[in-house]
Formats: C-alpha cells, sequence, structure tokens
C-alpha cells in the first residue's frame, strides 16, 4: 500500500515510495581474526534480507538505499566459568560497521556498529559449529540492521 510518507510492508519496513532499489557492497573482514567465508556470508545474507522483506530491485551500485561497511571483530571468548575454572561455555562474537545511505531521505543515514553472538558448550570443537553459529549470528546481525536502516527501530 502506498502512502505520502512511503510504502510499508507486512515487516513494518518504512522504504520512501521514490525508492525502487537497494546497493549491499562487499563487506571486506578487517577483523584481527579471519574467517575466510565470513566476508560472502554477510553480505550475501544482508542482501537476501533486503530481497526477501522488500520490494526493492538489488542493483550492484548507487542504489536508491545503500549499505556498505566492514566486518571489524570476530573473536571467540569464555563465558560460563566453572567452580573449578573451567569455561562451561563459549562465546562467538562478530561485529559489522554499516553505512547506510537513503537517496530520498538523509535524515535515515547512519553510521554504526552492531555487534552479535552466541554461545557453545566449551567441549564443542568451534571448528565443527562453526558454520551453524556464524549462519545464526549473520541473521541477527542483518535484522539489525535492516531494522535500523527501514523499520527504525
Amino acid at each position: 500500500m502506498l502512502t505520502s510518507c512511503g510504502i510499508y510492508s507486512f515487516t513494518g519496513a518504512s522504504i520512501p515510495a521514490e525508492a525502487k532499489t537497494v546497493s549491499v557492497q562487499h563487506f571486506p573482514n578487517n577483523a584481527n581474526i579471519v574467517n575466510p567465508l565470513l566476508s560472502d556470508i554477510i553480505t550475501n545474507t544482508l542482501r537476501d534480507y533486503f530481497m526477501n522483506q522488500t520490494t526493492l530491485d538489488d542493483v550492484p551500485d548507487n542504489g536508491d538505499l545503500a549499505i556498505e561497511g566492514e566486518i571489524v571483530d570476530y573473536r571467540t571468548n569464555p563465558t560460563a566459568i566453572t567452580s573449578d575454572q573451567v569455561a562451561a561455555l563459549n562465546r562467538l562474537t562478530i561485529t559489522v560497521n554499516v553505512r547506510f545511505f537513503n537517496r530520498y531521505d538523509e535524515s535515515k543515514n547512519f553510521e554504526q556498529k552492531f555487534t552479535q553472538y552466541e554461545d557453545y558448550p566449551s567441549n564443542q570443537d568451534l571448528n565443527a559449529i562453526q558454520d551453524d553459529l556464524i549462519s545464526t549470528i549473520c541473521d541477527k546481525l542483518c535484522e539489525d540492521i535492516f531494522n535500523k536502516a527501514v523499520v527504525n527501530w
């Protein structure tokens, strides 16, 4: 449905009626620890999120809504220590720095860091469960970025 303020979707997104395209630039991995697949995963997940939640067309550059950024942190830390000083849980944390540009409403432009994490049992090998953890964390990050960009949460 169209209104003078923009297009509203079932997701709660408020997008200017003039906006027809979105561009998501590749997110380089500038973290101290580099997972070689993370850049593609976060970039493609964010692109897919916008394609599935809006009617905007994906363009490689200069979208009416444009997103760029970089991965700035990727780390794992112990979070729950048992009485004998052993980690019961570890936490994988990913932080991205995002710049969002809205060609039709520059007051919505922002630059912000987004952080999400998942805990996992310390007796599990990170390499064995890393793909699932990254997928879950990237989904959360993309939801946060989407909400900040077009839902105004």
